[in-house]
């Protein structure tokens, strides 16, 4: 998926040696060993058996963690790190034949190999939250990778103007020192002219104010609950969640196995709308307690069926209709394809959608049971591809996205009464963004390759430029949240759902550290930051939270308004301060210098 990457710099250290026992009844209900009786028998006198009492070894237990990070600090920064006047190495050279630059010129000669790369050398004044923008141009399209410290920070294209613009990534955190930052370009040539450290301020208008009212007028009352629920904890914890390949929910009691917890909210996936499977695990795991979330992999009904534009011959322009069919019966809809009002496209897409709704949602809600409703999911994904969008929902583009999302969320609502659905809506763009009245949670899918997964801030932020006063959420991830980076950044995401497959299980289904080690995902589920099942039922409930439990996001948030007392100048980066009238030559800088001399060694 082409999405922004975040990798958070800020580990903080575990001190704790965590131990995980797996407490099965197998385990600990063993049977008493057989009875010691004495190898030589001296008399015929029959001897009691000697017998020892058994007791049952200590459960080691994981203790939860508070939500930790370095101190954060308050000082002025505004720093621009010439390109020109950084280490260059293999075949990158400064020059000055383009205008719109800063300094004294830019770099180039990286090639389109992806083998060369640049090195900013920083120093950052305290611990706190950066603006970092870099000032590129470039006659192709290029891809190219921010590494902070070695580990990817984030991904950003070019234009192919030849222009150079100014990119910036917002609120990265940076702890007090050296730091470096090196900017790859992956497949062309670019003209890098330099890094911009600033102070960021972004962070500061994040929000968890919504209104914890279900956008359903008639919504059931378990349905008010849980988004009541969502709502007042919003920005307090971040609830934890992980999709199952299955009915038997492997993935969650490895979960189990791994942690000692089970994660408060079941994501699982149907592509088969007969089968009753998943139905019944969903009856299941509401007993539990748990919270249900339900993503539909919708085969697109035509004769070559999938849910991939490239692997299907279906096209919902030929399904598009402006009449308003969402509460005709299917007798009723049956006429109008054959008096010709609507396509054969469109009468399957309706019937499909039926099917779903009957057979998977329908007795759900005759239990009560509210349920996280993803459908049409990732609908911005891949449009400017050459399928023209990665899933056919999405490939027509946002007029016909929005009219299947109206004309879902209109039936399953008015014509078969689905109040038990919580609608999450993730096209992950705003050209995609529907009707905020038909919506619940807005939610983006967010994968690394096996970078740490960080707080992901700017998407956050990128989501509240254009959704108001709306959950937000993970509905997808590679790997777990770093949950003390979350109330770090000021970006505590409403819950996460973790995916199945190679992200935590290995061919044998054992548990994989490929994505998320042992040790993170231990941290992730006994931290005072999240919610796992049995806490969710707690304060679901009414009960309290162990002590030290408290909103971080309001004390980080009042941290952070002290900021506002520094006043930081404004660049305009747009005006020619005439250094392209200079000859180059003329700076007489001296590449050559032994660069000993700004103590990059002790770095």
């Amino acid at each position: 998926m082409s999405i922004l990457k975040y990798i958070s710099v800020a580990v903080v250290a575990v001190t704790s040696v965590f131990a995980v026992t797996a407490c099965s009844s197998d385990k600990n209900n063993e049977e008493p060993s057989e009875p010691a009786t004495s190898a030589e028998t001296t008399t015929e006198t029959p001897t009691e058996p000697v017998t020892e009492e058994i007791t049952e070894p200590p459960v080691e237990t994981i203790q939860e963690m508070p939500v930790s990070y370095p101190e954060i600090q308050h000082s002025y920064a505004g720093d621009l790190y010439e390109a020109e006047r950084e280490r260059l190495n293999n075949g990158l050279v400064p020059t000055n034949e383009r205008y719109g630059y800063s300094g004294g010129g830019y770099v180039t000669g990286f090639g389109a190999d992806g083998q060369s790369s640049l090195k900013f050398r920083i120093d950052t004044p305290a611990n706190q939250h950066y603006d970092l923008s870099v000032g590129v141009a470039s006659d192709s399209i290029v891809n190219c990778r921010v590494m902070l410290n070695g580990s990817e920070l984030y991904r950003f294209t070019t234009s192919a103007d030849g222009q150079f613009r100014k990119i910036t990534y917002y609120g990265v955190f940076l702890e007090k020192g050296h730091t470096e930052i090196e900017v790859v370009p992956e497949n062309g040539e670019i003209m890098l002219d330099y890094l911009d450290v600033e102070n960021s301020y972004s962070i500061n208008n994040i929000s968890y104010t919504t209104d914890g009212v279900p956008v359903n007028p008639n919504a059931s009352d378990a349905a008010k609950k849980l988004v009541k629920f969502l709502s007042d904890n919003y920005g307090k914890y971040t609830l934890t969640g992980q999709y199952v390949s299955g009915a038997d929910n492997a993935e969650i009691e490895l979960i189990h196995e791994v942690t000692g917890q089970y994660p408060a909210i079941r994501f699982s996936t149907v592509s088969d709308t007969k089968s009753t499977d998943n139905v019944n695990a969903c009856l299941q795991w509401n007993a539990k307690g748990g919270i249900n979330g339900i993503t539909w992999e919708w085969k697109s009904p035509s004769s070559k069926s999938s849910v991939y534009t490239s692997e299907s011959d279906f096209s919902i322009w030929n399904a598009y209709t402006y009449d308003d069919i969402s509460m005709y019966s299917a007798n009723e809809l049956l006429n109008m394809l054959n008096t010709g009002l609507i396509s054969q496209d469109c009468y399957n897409l309706v019937m499909s959608m039926d099917e779903m709704a009957v057979n998977q949602l329908i007795p759900l809600k005759e239990k009560d049971i509210p349920v996280l409703w993803r459908p049409l999911y990732e609908a911005s994904l891949g449009y400017d591809s050459e399928d023209g969008g990665t899933y056919w929902w999405g490939a027509g583009g946002a007029e016909t996205y929005q009219w299947l999302w109206n004309l879902m969320y209109n039936r399953y609502t008015n014509y078969f009464g689905l109040d038990n659905l919580i609608w999450v809506w993730n096209g992950m763009s705003s050209t995609y963004a529907v009707d905020p009245t038909k919506f619940d949670i807005a939610s983006y899918d967010l994968y690394t390759d096996t970078e740490k997964f960080g707080s992901r801030s700017e998407q956050l932020m990128a989501a509240q430029s254009y959704i108001n006063n709306k959950i937000i959420a993970i509905s997808e991830c590679s790997n777990t949240p770093d949950i003390d980076a979350l109330f770090r950044d000021n970006s505590v995401w409403s819950f996460f759902g973790l995916w199945n497959g190679e992200y935590i299980t290995d061919g044998s289904g054992n548990y994989s550290e490929q994505y998320t080690t042992r040790d993170e995902l231990i941290k992730a589920y006994n931290s005072e930051g999240s919610l796992t099942l049995d806490e969710y039922n707690s304060l679901n409930n009414g009960a309290e939270l162990p002590a030290g439990k408290r909103n971080f996001s309001e004390e980080l948030q009042k941290e952070y308004n002290e900021q506002n007392t520094t006043e930081a100048p404004v660049y305009d980066y747009s005006y020619d301060y005439g250094y392209n009238e200079y000859d180059y030559n003329d700076y007489n800088y001296d590449y050559n210098y032994d660069y000993n001399d700004y103590d990059y060694g002790e770095w």
